[in-house]
């Protein structure tokens, strides 16, 4: 089993050691293999994901990846700059679902932005396309208007777009996930606005003709994002294009009370995947050992899980991750009075002694 071990920028090297730290003591034959990526990348080789850090992932049966960006690249050009290995590494990889669980563990329902009653027991399951739409739609770019009221002005413009085997092949995988929870699905679009949404929508109908023990509702987005906050619990698995998806799993990510807290996984069709956590790379509190490690070790058991085939690994990480949160081990994003305030590395340590 072959992992290509991405830290990045940022925290990224201090929570990706973490997980590292965790897989190691599982004992199982697993090969690791580090490069660079991101803005320390573009500051060794002057490419954000250089053709080796490329191949190294191609290879692998599964990318670990920590996060990118960092502000001093920000006056970059954007092709160069570090976000763009990751649309790079989803593109070559052909990783076309994201899937996003947002989890509020019993001693975190106090961190939560909503009341304690409306998040105990929550568990969303979100799968977002993540290769289409507007983030990866041409035409775009810049012009001079050429028409309306503005007609001459400087205009920014991007495409968003979708075919039916991109909305097919998202779908039967939201399909199959709902199938092995609530047999629910909650579809988002904007279908009465957006032409692309009502081809969404009518994709996913088709589709599930094939699914008939999957209960199907279709919701518009900004409802879905009210949703998230009034009633969290009546989702179940929501499935969306690309840019929904970033923002709604986002929102969905602070109801558990940190993002620090969300590991993700994007796959491609032979079940090869990239795990990272949910958040970016933090660069303000590198270095200081105070950043949480539980969504990249949590992400790494979604690697055993998904793409090693290893479910019995995956689910001793998460339930020594549920040990060290009863046991009051906080990192300060989830610190509260009565809890132990413990660093990065010390809560990779509690981790792998929960193991046993």
């Amino acid at each position: 089993m072959n992992i290509a071990v991405l830290p990045g920028d940022g925290i990224g090297s201090e929570i990706v050691a973490e997980a590292v730290k965790v897989l190691k003591a599982l004992d199982l034959k697993l090969e690791m293999e580090w490069a660079d990526v991101g803005g320390v990348a573009y500051a060794a080789s002057g490419h954000p994901l250089p053709e080796a850090t490329l191949r190294l992932a191609q290879q692998a049966d599964a990318v670990l990846f920590g996060a990118v960006g960092d502000w001093k690249y920000d006056n970059l050009e954007r092709a160069l700059r570090p976000e763009q290995a990751i649309l790079g590494l989803r593109r070559a990889l052909g990783l076309f679902a994201n899937l996003r669980p947002a989890v509020c563990y019993e001693q975190l329902t106090h961190a939560s932005s909503l009341r304690p009653e409306l998040v105990a027991g929550l568990d969303v399951l979100l799968v977002r396309e993540l290769t289409g739409d507007v983030y990866f739609g041409q035409p775009r770019g810049r012009r001079s208007a050429p028409d309306g009221a503005f007609a001459g002005a400087q205009e920014g413009f991007d495409t968003m777009r979708y075919t039916v085997p991109e909305v097919e092949r998202i779908a039967h995988m939201a399909f199959q996930a709902a199938r092995g929870r609530k047999k629910h699905l909650t579809s988002v679009d904007k279908a009465n606005v957006l032409e692309t949404s009502q081809l969404w929508r009518d994709t996913v109908t088709q589709v599930h003709k094939q699914y008939p023990d999957v209960t199907l509702e279709h919701m518009y987005v900004d409802n879905a994002a009210m949703q998230l906050v009034r009633e969290p619990k009546k989702l179940d698995v929501i499935v969306t294009g690309n840019l929904f998806g970033d923002i709604l799993s986002d929102e969905a990510a602070m109801l558990t009370g940190s993002i620090g807290m969300l590991p993700s996984a994007s796959l491609n069709e032979k079940k090869q995947g990239l795990y990272e956590p949910s958040h970016g790379s933090a660069p303000d509190i590198a270095g200081q050992g105070i950043a949480n490690p539980l969504a990249t070790i949590l992400s790494a058991a979604m690697m055993l899980r998904f793409s090693l085939d290893k479910a019995g690994a995956a689910a001793r990480i998460e339930n020594a991750v549920k040990k060290v949160l009863a046991q009051g081990l906080r990192t300060p994003d989830i610190y509260s009075e009565g809890t132990q305030k413990v660093s990065t590395s010390e809560m990779g340590d509690a981790v792998v002694r929960a193991l046993d």
